[in-house]
């Protein structure tokens, strides 16, 4: 008999009992009925792994990773207010949106290259266009959407300096692409909202692939709350009705979504969302959400009550973000909750009456 320095995490063998004949052995399991039924040779697998290693790899990512998150819903909702100041003739609105959506993605793409590690990946990954992969995709939605919204700032930073930035003939052409570029900046907020809910549903992670249905709704009314919350914080409210409107569908749909995404999910693969460093921070989202909404709706009209409204938005939208990126990495690090879910859908093919596919017959 060989021993290795991996004996000690093998569990004591039960201890065997005699028979009434006085020899050794297993007693049968009950459960075999008159022993007709072969044996099982293990006993039921405790939810574990190889030596208690993960089942699945946890994502090798940081915080950076979870600002990038953050700051790219606050760069696409802005650039829809941008728009929206744009249209509706609301110069203070457009003014501050299309600086914020510039500012929020120019930190998020520091956020994003310093995880990387080096700014050249970044430009590896716009060398294809790969439709299947969230990341390709994304990479490029973040380009498109950065070259919008750049334009319509640089143009709105040249009129707040009085028309001196060194432009020359080029400010002619700078003036007449503004607005296209505006548009072209909200037309890929969506997507940038979006894109990295489905990158994240898109991994082997736990809670995020099971979350993988609703997610970009809560992203995406995540985005709203940021936003809105920002141009409360920095547009006089005469002009901040658009982000008021745009503040209470985000409020509605962030609650109504995560309420959503939680009762679909399996209720093992959830718990990370309820429990540790990430429920906390969930359940203050929430309730710091409802308390700018609220603050939105009675109070949006006071400059005092309006800030203090977008900075819980702000906050809220943030939460939202670490919390949903916390609690991924968790269920990555135990192994129940990848090996329980995967029993749960398993007895519920069984159920349904799916009994000969490889799912359920291991083959």
């Amino acid at each position: 008999m060989t021993l290795s320095e991996f004996d000690s995490f093998r569990p004591a063998e039960p201890a065997r009992r005699r028979r009434p004949d006085g020899n050794r052995g297993v007693r049968r399991r009950k459960d075999n009925g008159d022993g007709s039924r072969e044996m099982p040779m293990v006993p039921e697998p405790d939810f574990t792994s190889y030596y208690g290693r993960s089942v699945v790899k946890p994502a090798p990512w940081g915080d950076d990773v979870a600002i990038y998150l953050f700051l790219g819903g606050v760069a696409a909702g802005s650039a829809l207010l941008g728009l929206g100041g744009q249209l509706t003739g609301r110069p203070l609105l457009r003014r501050n949106a299309r600086l914020g959506a510039l500012t929020a993605v120019s930190a998020g793409a520091v956020a994003l290259v310093k995880d990387l590690g080096r700014p050249e990946r970044f430009l590896h990954m716009l060398r294809t266009f790969k439709v299947t992969s969230p990341m390709s995709v994304g990479s490029w939605i973040l380009s498109a959407f950065s070259a919008g919204a750049g334009v319509a700032a640089v143009a709105e930073i040249d009129r707040m300096s009085g028309n001196r930035l060194p432009l020359g003939p080029l400010r002619k052409v700078l003036q007449a692409v503004e607005g296209p570029a505006g548009v072209e900046a909200a037309l890929f907020a969506g997507p940038l909202a979006a894109y990295t809910a489905v990158l994240l549903g898109d991994t082997a992670t736990p809670t995020w692939n099971a979350a993988h249905e609703e997610l970009p709704f809560v992203f995406v009314s995540s985005a709203c709350l940021a936003s809105a919350g920002l141009a409360m914080v920095t547009t006089p409210v005469r002009e901040t009705g658009p982000a008021r409107n745009l503040a209470v569908l985000g409020v509605v749909g962030d609650v109504l979504a995560m309420k959503t995404m939680e009762r679909r999910m399996d209720p093992v693969a959830a718990e990370p969302l309820h429990q540790g460093k990430a429920g906390t921070m969930l359940k203050w989202s929430e309730r710091l959400a409802v308390a700018g909404g609220l603050g939105t709706l009675l109070g949006g009209r006071n400059r005092v009550v309006a800030a203090a409204s977008g900075v819980a938005l702000l906050a809220a939208s943030a939460l939202t973000r670490f919390g949903v990126f916390e609690a991924g990495l968790e269920s990555a690090r135990d192994p129940r909750y990848t090996i329980e879910p995967q029993k749960n859908r398993l007895a519920a093919r069984r159920a349904a009456g799916v009994t000969g596919d490889a799912i359920t017959t291991g083959s």
